[in-house]
């Protein structure tokens, strides 16, 4: 069986930073989230307009399709940014924890007649 071609954006956005994802997507989404709204208000105001069943519940499906779509993307966005501050942390507490250590030992390697006599 032959092999799929990927997709050619595929390893570009592997090779993106999780930052630069974060900033591309979350704009993205609160677009979609905009436009879901405005579609969904156009439904309202068609339904009300009296137009047949049919047109206006397609409008709102799509409008919903538009929404959850922008909801997902604004999540994945904001989940890219809970990576980015966790990391941020982890790098902070063992930066802290290795100049812990580091004025520990320089402290041992100071005083070692204190450290004989125990």
């Amino acid at each position: 069986m032959a092999k799929l071609a990927k997709p050619p954006g595929q390893r570009l956005v592997k090779r993106m930073s999780t930052r630069t994802k974060g900033l591309i997507i979350a704009p993205l989404g609160l677009l979609l989230i905009s436009a879901g709204l405005w579609v969904l208000n156009e439904a309202v105001y068609i339904r009300h307009t009296g137009v047949p069943f049919r047109q206006w519940f397609l409008w709102a499906i799509y409008s919903l399709i538009l929404l959850n779509g922008g909801l997902l993307l604004f999540g994945q966005a904001v989940r890219y940014r809970a990576q980015l501050d966790y990391r941020r942390f982890v790098r902070r507490e063992l930066k802290k924890m290795d100049r812990e250590w580091t004025r520990l030992l320089q402290k041992r390697k100071a005083s070692p007649g204190k450290s004989e006599a125990k």
